[in-house]
């Protein structure tokens, strides 16, 4: 048997705030969505052209309770080409939620507050 991750999902409760975070912090952009007529609630599908890997973002409408998409041990990595450009930048977002220079990573937190590693390539 082969089996290939495809995508992650997260519960996010301001779908428009995630999809700019996601932008602007890892360069991630809308693939598709899908949901009902209703409008009660909205898959999107995020990613960019450096992986296949996708990220699945879930809204629902009326929703004010902050999910539980897990804490810091439950989190995504990334890997970056520049980790001092990524760091200023996420720096002046205000989005790094936690550092370990002796690893030499650090950690982003997303709207929601999911944790997501910033990795240097290596």
């Amino acid at each position: 048997m082969k089996a290939r991750l495809v995508h992650h999902n997260i519960h996010v409760l301001d779908l428009d705030a995630s999809l700019a975070f996601y932008e602007k912090a890892l360069g991630m952009h809308e693939l598709r969505r899908k949901g009902p007529d209703d409008g009660s609630w909205t898959i999107c599908y995020i990613g960019n052209d450096e992986s296949d890997f996708e990220l699945e973002l879930t809204w629902n409408r009326g929703r004010v309770e902050p999910y539980d998409n897990g804490d810091g041990d439950t989190h995504l990595a990334v890997v970056v080409d520049d980790i001092d450009a990524a760091h200023e930048l996420h720096d002046a977002m205000g989005c790094i939620a936690y550092e370990n220079p002796s690893m030499g990573l650090y950690f982003i937190a997303d709207p929601d507050g999911c944790w997501i590693e910033i990795l240097p390539q290596r």
